[in-house]
């Protein structure tokens, strides 16, 4: 007959340590700052460009000195803009540059609105500023828009 095994009690392993980790989980921490330090630095460069598009705007309009100079001034560089969208746009007058401008926007802020002052504000001796202020305020946003666009 055989004799029986004799058997000991078994020990516990080591615990692996958790540091240093596995090659893949460096990997993986690389990808993943990587991919913030990219994301980071696009919406740092796209603030930048922003900023330095509203201060074109601001700079061209407050270098007018009366206010249908300023809405001569928001005109033109909503024009420039607009030919980023479509390159016949800045031939556009009345009532079409108008609901051109309005393409997109709920309401009719340039048909029907303080944008209305486009039509003919920069021809005006008598332009009102309360009228330029809520069209900068307008035109401002539009140009940022089609100013972004790629």
């Amino acid at each position: 007959m055989i004799a029986p095994l004799k058997l000991n009690d078994m020990h516990p392993g080591i615990t692996p340590s958790w540091w240093p980790p596995a090659p893949g989980w460096w990997l993986l921490a690389a990808i993943i700052l990587i991919g913030v330090a990219v994301l980071v630095g696009w919406l740092l460069r796209k603030r930048r460009r922003q900023a330095a598009l509203l201060r074109l705007f601001d700079e061209a309009v407050d270098r007018a000195e009366t206010p249908s100079q300023q809405v001569a001034a928001m005109s033109e560089l909503l024009r420039r803009a607009a030919r980023r969208r479509d390159p016949a746009a800045d031939r556009l007058e009345g009532e079409e540059w108008l609901c051109f401008l309005d393409d997109g926007l709920p309401g009719q802020p340039f048909s029907s609105g303080a944008g209305a002052l486009l039509r003919d504000g920069g021809f005006r001796a008598d332009v009102a500023e309360g009228d330029v202020a809520a069209l900068r305020i307008l035109a401002r946003r539009r140009y940022l828009l089609w100013m972004q666009r790629r």
